[in-house]
């Protein structure tokens, strides 16, 4: 992939130097892309690392030819860890001068959201948003609300579904060893207290990054009654929560899990999908069921024409997400100002003026406006849940609208 990419690189800085000022020329420019190939979240990286690489092929082929413009992508390991993030970006700055960064998670967050304006080189993620960076004027995007919004999102339907009248009850399986993780915790907190009709948080346990047992404390949140466990986290804590509900043989309180540690990840995690019958998974983002949707064909059509190796799961989706994004902006940059006029500034200033629609992201996305008030789209997002039912992975909302949060 490394060499494909340079190769790309080498191949526009020939082809401008060949082709002087005319028509053919060809600007080149780099997008940082951090990944995590050796942390937590190590196990799906190679789809979602795999899908940008692919979304790059496919628009310098598709779109960027057209423009005189091409783009190269480079991976750096950042092992989801914001120490080893913030002692890379000096190197990436220097080696690639990117105009863009794609980001893997709340470590990258935390790590650059200082350095970012100082540098001019937005971020894009293809996670939900976070309540520390949830500042005016950002440099760093989400195309997606925060996690706290999703999972409003997510109450709000279940108690209609479930026809709940009293406030919905929450427990919630988090851990402090993140930041991302602890703004999980106190958005969904910050949520049930704006709303306090509609929701109930019965207790917030605090575990390891990956428990291996939590069935004394599983036991503790249904004694207080709780109707549903919240884990936005990972993998393991949700198989560690799901062994203890079936030793204490309950099956009538959902999970609900976010994108990265969603049903197809947990259920490889676990053994099968059908162990998780019944629970669910919310994001603000297209579900990689095997229906016959624009998202899937736009994947199918990667792997067919160039060859993607990457499979249709959540990962993937996010990987194509942000990457759209990011293209969209630059493209649209180009557009504006010139081949041979795009910066990271530019490229920003591009985001915070023109709306990205949901068809320029295959529907991978919902519309997005993004304005100088927040890193995500403060009105008009919507999210889409999936189940496992009967054994199958199915969508059984989608276009769920987001409530409103105050910040936190």
């Amino acid at each position: 992939m490394r060499k494909r990419t340079l190769a790309g690189a080498l191949a526009g800085v020939g082809l401008g130097l060949f082709a002087g000022g005319n028509a053919w020329a060809e600007s080149t420019y780099n997008i940082a892309s951090i990944a995590d190939f050796t942390g937590p979240y190590a196990d799906i990286m190679k789809d979602m690392v795999g899908a940008r690489h692919a979304v790059v092929d496919w628009w310098n082929d598709q779109v960027g030819k057209g423009l005189g413009v091409r783009v190269v992508i480079k991976d750096y390991d950042g092992r989801y860890d914001a120490a080893q993030i913030a002692s890379l970006w000096p190197g990436i700055k220097a080696e690639l001068n990117p105009i863009v960064t794609l980001g893997t998670g709340g470590p990258d967050v935390a790590a650059l959201q200082g350095r970012l304006p100082t540098d001019k080189v937005p971020m894009i993620m293809a996670t939900a948003g976070y309540g520390f960076a949830w500042k005016p004027d950002p440099w760093i995007f989400n195309p997606r609300p925060t996690y706290g919004h999703e999972a409003g999102a997510f109450y709000e339907w279940f108690r209609n579904a479930r026809k709940v009248t009293a406030p919905l009850k929450v427990a919630i399986i988090s851990s402090e060893a993140s930041p991302a993780y602890v703004d999980i915790h106190k958005g969904a907190d910050k949520y049930a207290k704006d709303h306090p009709d509609k929701a109930e948080i019965v207790e917030i346990i605090y575990t390891e990054v990956q428990p291996t047992d939590l069935t004394t404390q599983v036991q503790r949140v249904l004694r207080k009654g709780a109707q549903l466990i919240h884990i936005q986290t990972n993998t393991a804590a949700v198989v560690a929560t799901k062994r203890a509900l079936q030793a204490l043989g309950r099956t009538d309180v959902p999970i609900m899990m976010s994108s990265h540690n969603g049903l197809i990840a947990s259920g490889k995690a676990i053994g099968g999908l059908k162990e998780l019958e019944g629970d669910f998974e919310v994001y603000g983002m297209a579900v990689p069921t095997e229906g016959k949707t624009a998202p899937h064909d736009f994947e199918q059509m990667l792997v067919s024409k160039y060859k993607a190796q990457i499979n249709w799961t959540v990962a993937t989706v996010m990987g194509l997400n942000q990457t759209m994004v990011a293209l969209r902006a630059i493209e649209a940059t180009a557009k504006k100002n010139g081949a041979d006029k795009v910066t990271g500034e530019a490229v920003r200033n591009t985001m915070l003026s023109t709306p990205i629609t949901s068809e320029q992201t295959f529907g991978i996305l919902p519309n997005l406006t993004y304005t100088n008030e927040a890193p995500f789209p403060l009105s008009g997002l919507t999210v889409n849940i999936a189940t496992v039912k009967d054994g199958k992975y199915t969508i059984v909302a989608d276009k769920a609208p987001v409530p409103t949060i105050g910040k936190w």
